[in-house]
């Protein structure tokens, strides 16, 4: 392999973008001859494949090992760009009065008549006035520019002493001694955006970097170790996002538990290939962990660790398990089980809960409508992103019992308890009692005083204004059976019926009823309910 230098002072490891593109970046793997090709090559491993063609082999020979099976290309030195520094980046992105007399005489558009017509900037006085001097900005985006390094901290410090956000997207950074520089540099920086950039997993040494709050990793290749290791500079983060990193598996190198991260309230840990809960009972103390997001994993199951010691991995004070976690989203996985829903009702401080595109949560891959899952979770305010009101939560408990009254295969309260925690207390609570019929009552007062009264809407397009029916029909009348009598009851021929639940206040949509042989009680459908009658599209 030639020398390091030998293709236009590229370096191997450097990340590096096509010229004119910045979007289109990768890391140099080879640097040198190629058999058949005069002059000297760099041979890219290209992020997420982007228009590679090879493995790092050619013509029989492997020059590197690439990500993918066409990740790789091998280009020439002046079609690859080094990237610029951050300070230059700025300028470009937020200059307003050096434009260029050619670079004004090209912002133009077409008239009608194709003539030129000049552009002039919208609000460009404003802008102007506003950053005349780069001290006054907050907070910059410098997304996909291809910024390889921080550039002198005097300067940058000079430039923008007082940015407190920063988007560095989709960049060529790579080191982290540039990123503890740039924080050194900016002492008023809270939020740093390193998404899309392929990070290092290790450094020399770190300082202290009191001023970062929010640091943003999301897509950068990084591993649980260099998190471990991140903690001791960022010890005073509040928000950790690590989204798309491979990171299903959770190591701490002291003991079992996470340790560190004092300061820490939320953890973004979706997409990351994640299937045991188990890793995420790794992070049962961390302290002041109130969030934590889990959304597109693939976890099945989820289980409060209630075994664990009570006193907490330090052995100081009787802490419980995830003592301060308030959110908790789930949504896209594959949770499966009424267990993992119940569990959740053990957290000692939930609040908010998403489960949404999970098979329990899908009624219509046998999963649980929105009702159900209200009644069983009893402390939850906020259920997959609407609020959970006083009234909804009285009507979905009160339409659970019924459900699990009409269902229960068997009495023994046991049996009840395992299948449904809360069935019990939420009987009590509510102050439903089993129906049982007095002898005194003749047959027709029996049947009636079982009846269900139930309004049914018709909106079908072709049904016709048809006014709301109030009827009282038995609690084993089937979905196929309602359909029945409400062709009769509506006066509708040759109409494929569907029905829907109207749900309660908070639901956006309507229950599709589909299970023909379904009862009205089975669906916890009791007298006040509306059932709204539509036709099939």
């Amino acid at each position: 392999m030639a020398a390091a230098g030998a293709a236009g002072g590229f370096r191997l490891g450097q990340r590096v973008h096509a010229s004119g593109d910045p979007r289109r970046s990768g890391t140099v793997r080879y640097l040198g001859p190629v058999d058949g090709h005069a002059g000297d090559w760099v041979g890219v491993d290209w992020d997420g494949g982007a228009g590679g063609r090879h493995d790092g082999s050619l013509a029989g020979r492997r020059y590197f090992a690439a990500a993918g099976d066409r990740s790789a290309s091998f280009a020439r030195p002046s079609s690859l760009s080094a990237g610029i520094p951050l300070p230059d980046a700025l300028r470009l992105r937020y200059r307003v009065d050096d434009f260029t007399k050619e670079e004004q005489d090209e912002m133009y558009v077409f008239s009608t008549s194709q003539k030129r017509v000049s552009v002039e900037l919208v609000g460009t006085n404003k802008v102007r006035d506003k950053l005349k001097n780069f001290d006054e900005l907050s907070c910059a985006s410098v997304s996909f520019m291809g910024v390889s390094s921080t550039g002198s901290p005097e300067e940058l410090q000079g430039l923008v002493p007082n940015l407190r956000q920063l988007d560095l997207t989709g960049n060529l950074i790579s080191q982290w001694q540039d990123i503890f520089s740039l924080c050194q540099a900016l002492p008023s920086l809270e939020v740093l955006d390193l998404t899309n950039n392929t990070m290092e997993n290790d450094f020399v040494e770190s300082i202290l970097l009191k001023n970062i709050r929010v640091l943003v990793l999301n897509n950068c290749g990084v591993t649980w170790e260099l998190i471990e290791k991140l903690k001791v500079p960022f010890a005073c983060l509040t928000d950790l996002h690590l989204i798309w990193n491979k990171l299903n598996i959770i190591t701490s190198p002291v003991g079992k538990f996470v340790q560190g991260f004092d300061t820490l309230r939320l953890l973004n840990l979706e997409d990351n290939h994640i299937v045991s809960w188990d890793e995420m009972v790794k992070l049962s103390y961390l302290r002041s962990l109130e969030q934590l997001h889990l959304n597109k994993n693939k976890i099945k199951h989820v289980r409060y660790p209630s075994n664990l010691p009570s006193s907490g991995p330090l052995g100081d004070v009787a802490v419980p398990a995830f003592e301060k976690l308030q959110v908790l989203l789930l949504g896209s996985n594959e949770i499966e089980d009424f267990p993992s829903v119940d569990s959740l009702n053990l957290f000692p401080s939930l609040m908010d809960v998403r489960i949404s595109d999970n098979p329990i949560a899908d009624p219509a891959k046998g999963g649980a409508p929105r009702f159900v899952l209200v009644a069983r979770l009893g402390n939850v305010k906020i259920l997959n992103g609407s609020e959970v009101s006083a009234r909804e939560r009285r009507e979905a408990e009160i339409r659970y019992i019924r459900l699990v009254m009409g269902k229960a295969e068997s009495n023994d309260p046991e049996v009840l308890k395992q299948l449904h925690p809360r069935f019990a207390e939420l009987k009590a609570f509510h102050g439903i009692e089993d129906e049982k019929p007095t002898s005194r009552m003749s047959g027709p007062q029996k049947m009636a005083s079982g009846l269900i009264s139930i309004t049914l809407k018709c909106v079908g397009p072709s049904m016709g204004e048809k006014q709301p029916l109030t009827k009282k029909l038995p609690p084993a009348t089937t979905v196929g059976k309602l359909k029945s009598l409400c062709e009769s009851f509506f006066k509708l021929k040759d109409i494929k019926l569907r029905l829907f639940l109207e749900e309660e206040q908070g639901c956006p949509l309507p229950q599709l009823l589909e299970e023909e042989t379904a009862s009205l009680v089975e669906l916890g459908i009791g007298t006040g309910a509306t059932i709204i009658v539509d036709e099939e599209s």
